[in-house]
């Protein structure tokens, strides 16, 4: 579930990417893999232009098979890291997979 506004501050620990604004048609399909990978999450999409703030509570993962068939192309997970002004929460980046989450894993 897709929800174009975010929640009120404090309810939800949210965690996801902040992408460059000009990176639209990659926002677009973050949140298309996001729908995918996460089945029932809901996700939090802040458009300001300038970025866009894709988030969902404690844990999001992008899957680079979900956000290929989701561009259509080849995407070398890497590639999301240029598009990125800021990201909530821990990164972990793999060849395969790219998950923000709240806890540490040590």
């Amino acid at each position: 579930m897709t929800a174009s506004v975010t929640p009120e501050e404090g309810q939800l620990k949210l965690v996801g990417p902040v992408i460059r604004g000009a990176e639209g048609d990659l926002a677009d399909a973050l949140i298309t893999a996001m729908e995918v990978d996460n089945p029932g999450a809901r996700i939090f999409i802040d458009d300001r232009g300038g970025y866009i703030r894709i988030n969902m509570a404690e844990r999001c993962v992008v899957t680079r098979a979900s956000l290929e068939d989701a561009l259509g192309k080849s995407f070398p997970l890497a590639q999301i890291e240029p598009a990125l002004c800021g990201f909530a929460g821990r990164i972990d980046m793999q060849e395969d997979q790219v998950v923000w989450f709240l806890d540490r894993k040590d």
